[in-house]
């Protein structure tokens, strides 16, 4: 059977004294489902509290005795009488009775509760509005949430961020935008926290700031900033997460982390990036017995170009060799610019002098090719020397050294060729 809703009745009030007492106390009645002004009167035509009263469209009165007559049909009616007049307090005495008029000091005390109220209420209006304003107009994106992960607040920038609007999101798991294995595991993390007040370590609870990948609504992820705060209440535990999305910020780290280990130029990894790389190289081969070649490449005729058709052509040839170099060598390989025209190469995993002597021949017919460099047809070559680890060195930077010595040897020799250190002590050449 269905329960009907019990209507609540209506306590019937009028007010004698329209000023700012009265006024305030009308102001203060409205809304309020218990009580229901049945009129108001004042001398004053003028006072604030009629004109209010016009506007809600409330009996209101310029006659004190015409408005206490009219009310008689209320006999519960309670008058809150704000006035000094001792003839209308007794006059609502004698209609009413005592114990339904409030007068005198009453009603001053009364009056003064009712401003402090309507005073704290402004302050408190204020104080929400100057927050809202606050939440609907901050950069960052705003979440709240109740401890079982269900959303409560939204705000724009988080909107913004997301992609999705309030209505979409709001009662909703906040799970939705996060990225697996994350949306799984973050109820049992939220649990975890409640019952242990720990937020382990992959926890952001109390945490100030931790990266955390996110996704918006179109399915992109992206990373953002995030901290997040326990906001305990009477009727229950909440949780504010306050982020941003820094995807920008992580691109200007990746663009200066790339800048700071390779050549502005061709893009290939400098001289620190490659010394690490042929490091790594020489380790693994340790482990796996395998050998390692390191290339050390000169380009013939390019101070020429760069003195004849200036340093703008000579970039663009430097970009242009970097290109066919890398085509002919395999990705496991490395090729870097040390600066100027010189370049190095780490081949992995070479089982045989012919294997290392065929790339040598690949990137010597790469760059004998005509280059077309501002319109004029130019031609390079290059002088290459080589040595192989574990054969010549074992240590990365003697092995840089003896291919540059090598290199040096293959000019001597005529450019435009390679030549093994391993050579020079059997032509005599070693140092």
């Amino acid at each position: 059977m269905r329960k009907t809703k019990q209507k609540i009745h209506a306590h019937p009030v009028l007010i004698i004294g329209a000023g700012r007492g009265g006024s305030a106390l009308l102001e203060m009645f409205q809304g309020d489902e218990l009580v229901k002004v049945v009129a108001i009167a004042d001398i004053n035509q003028d006072a604030p509290g009629l004109k209010l009263a016009k506007k809600l469209r409330i009996p209101f009165y310029t006659n004190t005795a015409e408005a206490l007559s009219t009310c008689k049909e209320h006999p519960d009616c309670i008058v809150f009488n704000l006035t000094h007049d001792d003839a209308v307090t007794g006059e609502v005495s004698r209609i009413f009775g005592d114990k339904n008029a409030i007068c005198g000091i009453e009603a001053k005390l009364f009056w003064q509760m009712v401003t402090n109220l309507q005073r704290v209420r402004g302050e408190l209006e204020k104080s929400q509005s100057q927050l809202m304003a606050i939440i609907r107009h901050v950069m960052d994106g705003i979440i709240m949430i109740n401890e079982s992960g269900g959303i409560l607040g939204f705000n724009p920038a988080a909107e913004k961020i997301f992609g999705y609007s309030q209505k979409e999101v709001l009662g909703k798991n906040v799970n939705m935008l996060m990225p697996e294995p994350f949306r799984s595991e973050h109820d049992s993390h939220i649990q975890h926290y409640i019952q242990t007040g720990a937020t382990g370590e992959e926890g952001v609870i109390g945490v100030v700031s931790r990266e955390r990948e996110a996704v918006r609504k179109n399915g992109q992820h992206f990373p953002m900033d995030l901290s997040v705060s326990e906001m305990p209440l009477k009727e229950g535990r909440y949780f504010v997460g306050i982020f941003r999305d820094i995807t920008e910020r992580k691109l200007a780290e990746q663009k200066i982390e790339h800048l700071a280990h390779h050549d502005y130029l061709t893009g290939l990894p400098n001289r620190v990036f490659f010394l690490g790389r042929l490091q790594q190289s020489v380790a693994l081969a340790k482990r796996c017995n395998y050998k390692v070649a390191v290339l050390f490449m000169d380009l013939d005729g390019f101070k020429n170009i760069n003195d004849t058709l200036g340093h703008q052509a000579g970039d663009m040839l430097l970009q242009e060799a970097a290109c066919r170099i890398k085509k002919v060598i395999r990705e496991s390989d490395t090729v870097a610019r040390l600066g100027g025209d010189e370049f190095t190469l780490v081949l992995n995993n070479v089982d045989t002098r012919e294997n290392i002597s065929r790339v040598a021949k690949n990137i010597l017919a790469a760059l004998s090719e005509p280059f077309a460099v501002d319109d004029q047809v130019c031609r390079v070559g290059a002088s290459i020397g080589v040595s192989v680890f574990p054969d010549d060195a074992q240590d990365s930077c003697i092995l840089l050294t003896q291919a540059d010595e090598a290199m040096y040897t293959a000019k001597h020799l005529g450019k435009n060729t390679y030549y093994f250190y391993q050579d020079m002590a059997d032509d005599g050449l070693s140092s």
